[in-house]
């Protein structure tokens, strides 16, 4: 784990390489980075993906992350558009990095 004056190691994408490296406050210096400032909104799908990360094993690419916000937590933010407002331009590979997770396989 990394303490609070060093940031863990990232790949070329920014993307942690150890995601034991994860905590709260990684996430908001990797959401900072992206320019978005982390509300309880923005962490709902946050837990989300690290749910879905947990259950399958691998990060959600666009639709799968769609779809299971919608199973989830309802049709009003299981819909592109929601996900867009909160992890512009593209919401799967921005909630994955900032979640800790893995680029998402078919994310380009």
């Amino acid at each position: 784990m990394t303490n609070s004056n060093s940031f863990p190691a990232i790949d070329q994408d920014g993307y942690l390489l150890s995601r034991t490296d994860w905590n709260p406050a990684i996430a908001r210096q990797l959401a900072q980075a992206e320019h978005i400032e982390l509300t309880a909104n923005h962490w709902e799908i946050i837990e989300l993906v690290q749910e879905f990360y947990r259950e399958f094993e691998l990060s959600p690419a666009s639709r799968a992350l769609v779809r299971y916000t919608q199973q989830k937590l309802g049709n009003d933010k299981g819909r592109s558009i929601y996900l867009m407002g909160l992890f512009a331009p593209h919401p799967a590979l921005l909630v994955s990095k900032i979640a800790g997770l893995p680029r998402p396989a078919n994310c380009f």
